[in-house]
């Protein structure tokens, strides 16, 4: 349906969007997550040339939206906008806010028009406030409007950009809700959202977005459960971290347990936490992996504590041209380091990406 090729937006020095590749289903349900300002809402802002791309192609059921021979109003009645602002016009009623642009641009009849936006304005659940003006609603209520309004030009995909921000915590649920029932009707959208759960299920696929790219794509099991990037995963799980890069053997180990005593303050550790994370740090540090790394180690320790599940992790990088031997295979008994570190670790995993060897551990 949609196919996105090599997107990209800048504002002057400034570019939101660097990369963006995307293919759109009909039928997809796709939330677009990640942190603020990495491009979600810029992206879909090019998508329905609210925003001009700098450079790349939107392609729609084999036109290319950004080629000057294109229809282009045409194609973009194919795109309905939700905003998080509702746009609403406050000296009209209801229903007349939804058949303004059906009657205008696609040359509906009043009746028809009317008909349909009663029919929408009941799908929304507000087919009681068809006569109302719409200061006389809540904010919730005026999304809900904007949805239906949005829907009467019989779009074939909606974009929402984050439809709920500037709601009411009480009034979101609603707005999700009438989402919900036009993912379960089949209706494209591409849903730029913060809600973390609402995202996991309601869509077919989810995007994470980081530096003005796709970093990460898949099911939502895919990334919420198992995402494969390391800041997909920090992200989802609200991971809040402090590195520290040890360059040289005589690195200052004072300035690195003083670094990590300030994290654990910061992110409210327990005193069991804080101390299980020197712990662990020093053994790792000194007595597995300096001895094991040949020259100057260019190691990078992070600690991570995350406020979705409350665990905290220790994780070690550095660049080897073959996988490491586990550190935590030790010598017997006599390895007491070792055993300090098994009373201290609940898990620990080895990888290799044939450039940099990854510890990762949970205290």
């Amino acid at each position: 349906m949609i196919t996105v090729k090599h997107l990209s937006k800048s504002f002057g020095s400034v570019t939101p969007l660097k990369d963006v590749n995307a293919e759109i289903e009909k039928g997809e349900v796709i939330s677009i997550i990640g942190p603020s300002g990495t491009g979600k809402s810029t992206f879909l802002r090019c998508l329905n040339l609210l925003e001009t791309p700098t450079s790349g192609e939107i392609i729609i059921d084999g036109q290319n939206l950004l080629d000057k021979s294109t229809n282009v109003s045409k194609l973009r009645q194919k795109m309905g906008m939700v905003f998080q602002s509702f746009n609403l016009f406050s000296h009209l009623m209801i229903v007349e806010n939804l058949m303004l642009a059906p009657v205008d641009l696609l040359g509906k009849s009043r009746q028809e028009a009317y008909d349909r936006a009663l029919e929408l304005l009941d799908l929304v659940g507000l087919r009681d406030k068809a006569l109302a003006y719409p200061d006389e609603l809540s904010g919730g209520q005026k999304q809900r409007v904007a949805i239906a309004r949005t829907l009467a030009m019989d779009p074939e995909i909606v974009l929402f950009d984050e439809p709920t921000s500037a709601l009411d915590p009480t009034m979101v649920s609603e707005v999700l809700g009438v989402i919900r029932r036009l993912a379960q009707e089949g209706m494209t959208m591409m849903i730029v959202t913060h809600e973390m759960k609402f995202a996991r299920d309601v869509s077919t696929r989810v995007f994470y977005m980081d530096e003005g790219v796709i970093y990460e794509e898949g099911t939502p099991e895919q990334v919420f459960d198992h995402p494969q990037k390391e800041r997909t995963r920090a992200f989802i799980n609200k991971v809040r971290t402090y590195s520290f890069a040890v360059e040289s053997r005589s690195f200052d180990f004072y300035a690195l347990t003083a670094g990590l005593e300030a994290f654990a303050r910061k992110y409210l550790l327990t005193p069991k936490q804080a101390n299980a994370l020197q712990l662990a740090a020093e053994e790792l540090l000194l007595n597995k992996l300096l001895p094991s790394i040949d020259g100057e180690p260019h190691l990078t320790l992070t600690a991570g504590y995350s406020e979705q599940s409350g665990a905290v992790e220790l994780t070690f990088q550095w660049p080897s041209p073959t996988a490491a031997a586990d550190p935590m295979q030790g010598q017997g008994e006599d390895d007491l380091s070792l055993l300090l570190l098994q009373k201290l670790l609940k898990s620990h995993s080895m990888a290799w990406d044939g450039a940099n060897n990854l510890l990762r551990t949970e205290l």
